[in-house]
């Protein structure tokens, strides 16, 4: 067994791909009518949820995802997105249990996690 995949429910699945293929460079394994999946070993599914849906799917969209996407070097990917207009928190910081984090939104206002050591 195990994770296929996380999910991350967007308002415009378009310019999520856009956010998610272009600028933070990941790579598109498939894509789907409303949905596309990059790989970071378990796949990140981007999904659309439409005004139309019911208001428990509406609130689905941007949210804490509770996604951490682990970098080898945090300071440098945090520099290179910010470069390219991503939505930061702030910048990495040192945890008590010894990684570092940097929380970043995408364009439907979901925050996910920058993951790295120090």
């Amino acid at each position: 067994m195990r994770i296929y995949g996380v999910r991350v429910f967007v308002d415009d699945i378009n310019e999520a791909r856009k956010f998610y293929g272009q600028t933070l460079g990941l790579t598109e394994k498939w894509a789907f009518g409303p949905a596309a999946g990059y790989d970071l070993g378990a796949a990140l599914i981007i999904e659309a949820v439409t005004p139309d849906d019911d208001d428990e799917e509406g609130g689905l969209v941007g949210r804490f995802v509770g996604v951490s996407i682990q970098v080898e070097a945090i300071h440098i990917v945090y520099a290179d997105w910010t470069a390219k207009g991503v939505e930061f928190l702030g910048p990495p910081e040192k945890m008590p249990w010894g990684g570092m984090l940097a929380h970043f939104k995408d364009p439907s206002g979901n925050v996910l996690s920058l993951l790295g050591e120090n």
